[in-house]
């Protein structure tokens, strides 16, 4: 429809005493709140499954790795700056006992800020190493927020490479970490459907110490593996101590709940480079076509 037409219609609309701002007037496209009920949820689910994907298109994005961690965990400068304060605040007040049960929790945060530079210095290496002259191949992706999200992606734009960000809507704000691709940042409102994402185009998952958020998403792809529910890739499971202390995979072997060739899904490191060559070997020093 022409504008003159358009406005013709809304002139005829108005003497009629229909109001332009009534809910049922409005263009369905246009309708944030008719958008948001219940009744639209197989469209909204239909329309973030399309639209990350026409982007990542547009980018040429062919293969990820898929790097989950706990957005808890703080950067090595943060982590001493953190306990450096609480320490400065202990000694003013050295019978708080707040202050000390915070400058213990600093003290844990900081040991655990190692694997934001094991993170930050994979991410860096598999970036420079499969985006050059336009290649986008195993395009690192995270869930764009802080921690070791942040680090992922924060080790691809140390070497101007792009990475992937699919933040997820939370009763408490999450904001994309600052060193995603913009073009590249995109905004969820379903863990099935940004799950889905997660897993399109992954050639490797890559996972750091974390909570049930980052143990979820784990189970989800070994159960998708175990299954035949999609390809076989590399699994890598970096924190030796951690893994093996937060899962007892030997006690569910023995326990007949899984087969001992389901440990053999995934392999344990401690470093970055351990886990890149795990990939490298897989595929050969080359991403699959």
């Amino acid at each position: 429809m022409s504008k003159r037409s358009k406005r013709a219609f809304g002139s005829r609309a108005r003497s009629a005493g229909i109001s332009a701002e009534s809910a049922a007037y409005r263009l369905a496209s246009e309708d944030l709140e008719f958008l948001s009920m219940d009744d639209l949820r197989p469209l909204r689910l239909q329309l973030e499954l399309l639209k990350p994907e026409w982007y990542l298109r547009q980018e040429e994005v062919r293969s990820t790795i898929v790097v989950f961690g706990s957005a808890r965990i703080l950067s090595p400068e943060v982590a001493a700056r953190l306990i450096a304060e609480i320490e400065a605040a202990a000694l003013e007040n050295p019978d708080d006992q707040q202050l000390q049960s915070g400058l213990r929790r600093a003290r844990k945060r900081q040991e655990y800020s190692c694997y934001y530079s094991e993170a930050r210095q994979f991410s860096s290496f598999v970036s420079r190493r499969f985006q050059t002259e336009g290649r986008r191949d195993f395009v690192v992706v995270t869930g764009g927020g802080p921690g070791i999200m942040e680090a992922a992606n924060r080790g691809a734009h140390d070497v101007d490479a792009r990475s992937v960000g699919f933040n997820i809507t939370l009763p408490y704000e999450q904001a994309p970490n600052p060193f995603i691709s913009p073009e590249l940042c995109f905004q969820f409102r379903y863990f099935a459907i940004r799950k889905m994402h997660f897993l399109l185009r992954a050639k490797a998952l890559v996972a750091f110490p974390g909570g049930y958020g980052t143990i979820d998403e784990l189970f989800e792809v070994l159960t998708l593996i175990q299954t035949g529910k999609i390809v076989p890739m590399p699994v890598v499971l970096i924190g030796h101590d951690f893994w093996t202390r937060a899962i007892d995979f030997d006690f569910l072997v023995a326990e007949g709940f899984i087969d001992p060739d389901d440990v053999r899904l995934f392999q344990i490191v401690d470093h970055a480079d351990e886990a890149i060559q795990i990939i490298h070997a897989f595929y050969d020093g080359s991403p699959p076509e």
